[in-house]
């Protein structure tokens, strides 16, 4: 207790005298930015996951061919599960002359369990949200089944052998999905109504979904319990695989908040790091006393660490406070683009911002603090007796651990980790020997230069082991920058060329070969301009190298999904826009027999280059080996195929053409066009889910700027506290070259000139380091074309400069002005 009062009453003394502001600052600093972007990023996600449930409806789905057994939703009742249902199916409709393959969805009284459906009156201006279908003995249809069979609100419409009233237009449904029933234009009744339609005998053609919603670790249970009882043609559907498109986006925004998570703590961690250095380097003389008075180095270890845990709960409960309070203000100035509806914040998130505070200090404080253990009581008398230095291997090897720890809390992603962590570790290693090398030439050039530059290279040259270290620091610096604005940008550039203005919003099914000239002829008059014509032909995967597909798909796969269904599988000469080669070679000429696999169906299926794989076409197979494997993106509302055939492999079947086209709502009325005269062809209309997706992309976009200008904002305010806390050798050096003759403007134009060095070659080094990361982590992680920045080439060095010169010369503006005795004697 004893020991412990005192180290109390030192860190009181140190805390008046101001010795522990930088350090306090630093600590603040991080723990601040750390738990806003903790929390903020908590409640983003799992903000985006209950949006992200909107999507489907509900919690968890259930889709089936059939009705689920009783004990399944008996189950659910036991675990207090909330319950809804659907039903969809394409039916035929007619009413004045006209007639509309319709996609019929029959929806419980208490669908949808999250999200809401928006109808509207005949003006089509004003929408009302709401929670519940339609009412018995009504329906709900979209804007096009009211042109095209000359109806109007209030009208009878009989689907089936039920006569129902058309009272309202639906504009919105969460759960659209991406299949046949979805697309067609939508007639939606209430579940009641369902068995007088008739429609459903026997053997018919009927897709039901089953919502959940309760309490998380309910539906958690009630998976675990429902897994093995699904047959195969049931399935447990989620957001990132039967919403690809939407999934996608949410994993790649999921990243980059990890990313920029990750960004504040290196900046703060290097400004922790070297602020705990000068304050280690200024206790030498009080340690040497000490070690004088008999204190052991145990001892001395102890008085100084126990400082540092009070210090650092202090400071870590300060900037979880502060955290709490620029998050709520981020919500705040974000409120107008999320969702009315934030999740809070959980417990966890909150007191993980204190463990980051005491992990950064443990990680970057305690090898400088070891320091103190080594120093010798002969510094007494002797006052350039330094004690050893930390072992490298400790002093990176600790910092690194943290900071991965860290990384892969953040990101759930061990690649990412791996990735940022090891080869940010080998470039830093091998720059730091570039570093050397480049002051030792430096050296050579001190005879040749002005006194001026002379004298600001001589800075950089007399310690030169400390200033590689600034320089690497500086680096990290302004490479977390670089990391957290490039990806920022090229994230939202790649979303934005995905889904242009004008993505396409319409497909066309079932054309027929010899109506495929008529209907790019009926295009072109209108201006339409449409995506490549595919041919399709319906097949099934049955063997993989004459092994059965049943033997080698694992349940609960995107390969079950694919093996349980026919497949479209289509052929053509040239590699399709959005796909990308990633093993094996595209056909260059017309090769019969070999097929390109989709890269997540064939990683599912273990299905690799020059496999052998056998399809049934109707009643007769297809032997194809495969030639490549591709890997596209799903989320550009364009046609996408699992399996791509070489031309002439499926020339002997009989196939369809399939193509997308963008349709502005003025030419709404063409598709009414196109169905009459092309009656065989499928119209299916995309648009409320590109709104979705373009709704969710637009949020996460806002989000991501106004997370990246808060971390920019705490990286130059822990850039300028890590310049600071470097500065004292240099401020002795200035104020014995004053009390020698040297002018204020001398010495400020020698530190403009050292920290100027300083920022431009971290700029230069942060450029190697960053296109290294970034290169590895969007081929590697991300999966996102690289291309190297030039801008960043030629601005980061400059920038470094100015900046770093910038703080330096603000750090020893004061510091110049003062009397040389009075500097002197603060040190």
């Amino acid at each position: 207790m004893n020991r412990f009062n005192l180290a109390l009453r030192l860190l009181w003394r140190d805390s008046r005298s101001g010795e522990l502001t930088i350090l306090v600052l630093a600590l603040i600093i991080a723990v601040t930015s750390s738990t806003a972007i903790a929390v903020f990023a908590d409640r983003l996600q799992r903000t985006m996951a209950t949006q992200a449930a909107e999507f489907l409806a509900a919690d968890l789905v259930i889709a089936s061919p059939a009705t689920l057994p009783a004990d399944w939703l008996d189950k659910a009742k036991q675990l207090n599960l909330t319950q809804s249902q659907t039903a969809e199916f394409s039916s035929v409709v007619i009413e004045n002359d006209e007639l509309l393959l319709a996609g019929i969805k029959a929806v419980s009284a208490n669908y949808p369990l999250r999200g809401f459906l928006k109808i509207t009156a005949s003006d089509y201006r004003t929408e009302t949200a709401v929670q519940k279908g339609p009412a018995p003995s009504t329906a709900w249809v979209e804007k096009r089944v009211l042109s095209t069979l000359k109806l109007k609100l209030g009208d009878p419409l009989n689907v089936g052998e039920k006569k129902l009233t058309v009272s309202n237009v639906i504009t919105y449904e969460p759960d659209k999905r991406g299949d046949f029933y979805s697309f067609s234009p939508r007639i939606m009744i209430n579940e009641a109504d369902l068995q007088a339609t008739a429609i459903i005998q026997p053997g018919s053609h009927v897709h039901y979904f089953f919502q959940f919603t309760g309490e998380t670790g309910a539906l958690a249970e009630f998976s675990r319990w429902i897994k093995p009882r699904l047959n195969p043609s049931q399935r447990i559907m989620d957001i990132h695989e039967d919403r690809p498109e939407l999934g996608s986006a949410l994993s790649r925004a999921e990243r980059y908040l990890g990313l920029s998570s990750i960004v504040v703590l290196l900046i703060a961690g290097v400004a922790v790091a070297m602020a705990t250095r000068r304050y280690t380097e200024r206790h030498f003389n009080a340690t040497a006393i000490l070690r004088c008075l008999g204190c052991k180095q145990r001892e001395i270890l102890w008085l100084y660490s126990s400082q540092f845990i009070v210090l650092g709960t202090l400071a870590s409960a300060m900037g979880c406070l502060l955290g709490w309070f620029a998050q709520a203000a981020l919500f705040h100035l974000l409120k107008d683009l999320l969702p009315r509806q934030i999740a809070n914040p959980g417990l966890l998130s909150i007191f993980f911002g204190f463990i980051i505070g005491m992990a950064v200090l443990l990680g970057f404080a305690l090898p400088p603090i070891l320091r103190l253990k080594q120093v010798s009581p002969l510094r007494v008398l002797r006052r350039e007796v330094e004690p050893l230095p930390s072992s490298a291997w400790l002093v990176y090897g600790l910092a690194s651990a943290i900071i991965a720890i860290l990384i892969w809390r953040y990101t759930k992603d061990i690649k990412m980790t791996a990735t940022i962590i090891g080869v940010g570790f080998m470039t830093l290693l091998a720059l730091a020997g570039l570093v050397y090398s480049l002051l030792a030439l430096a050296r050579k050039l001190l005879p040749r230069i002005s006194l001026i530059w002379r004298f600001g290279l001589q800075g950089l040259l007399r310690n030169s082991r400390s200033s590689v270290s600034q320089i690497l620091a500086f680096s990290i610096t302004l490479v977390a920058m670089v990391l957290s604005f490039t990806v920022r940008n090229d994230l939202i550039d790649n979303w934005q060329k995905q889904l242009p203005e004008n993505a396409p919003n319409h497909f066309a099914l079932n054309i027929f070969p010899k109506q495929l000239p008529a209907f790019k002829h009926d295009m072109e008059q209108e201006q339409i301009k449409s995506s490549e014509f595919f041919p399709v032909v319906r097949g099934r995967l049955v063997e993989i190298n004459n092994i059965p597909v049943q033997h080698i798909v694992t349940k609960d796969t995107q390969g079950e999904n694919a093996t349980h269904r026919e497949l479209s599988l289509t052929w053509t000469h040239k590699l399709p826009e959005d796909n990308k080669i990633i093993a094996g070679d595209w056909w260059s000429s017309e090769q019969p027999g070999s097929v390109s696999v989709e890269e997540k169906l064939a990683d599912s299926l273990k299905i690799n280059l020059n496999d052998q794989l056998i399809f049934t076409v109707g009643s007769q197979q297809i032997k194809a080996t495969v030639s490549s494997i591709r890997k596209l993106q799903w989320d550009t509302m364009r046609p996408n195929f699992y399996m791509i055939f070489s031309p002439g492999t499926l020339d002997a079947y009989p196939s369809t053409y399939l193509t997308s086209f963008y349709l502005p709502e003025k030419q709404k009325n063409f598709l009414n066009t196109l169905v009459k005269k092309y009656p065989s062809t499928t119209i299916l209309e995309v648009d409320l889910i590109l709104q979705q997706f373009k709704t969710i992309l637009a949020q996460l976009t806002q989000a991501i700027n106004y997370l990246l200008y808060f971390a920019l904002m705490a990286g130059f305010t822990v850039l300028f506290a890590a310049v600071y806390s470097t500065l004292d050798s240099r401020i002795q050096d200035g104020a014995l070259m004053r009390t020698l003759g040297a002018k204020r403007s001398f010495l400020r134009k020698t530190h403009v000139i050292e920290f100027g060095l300083l920022g431009l070659i971290a700029g230069v080094l942060s450029v190697v380091i960053s296109e290294a990361i970034i290169y590895t982590l969007y081929t590697q992680v991300i999966h996102m074309d690289y291309s190297p920045n030039l801008y960043v080439w030629g601005l980061l060095p400059i920038t470094g400069a100015l900046f770093v010169g910038l703080a330096g010369y603000w750090g020893v503006t004061d510091v110049v002005n003062k009397a040389p005795l009075r500097v002197l004697r603060e040190l």
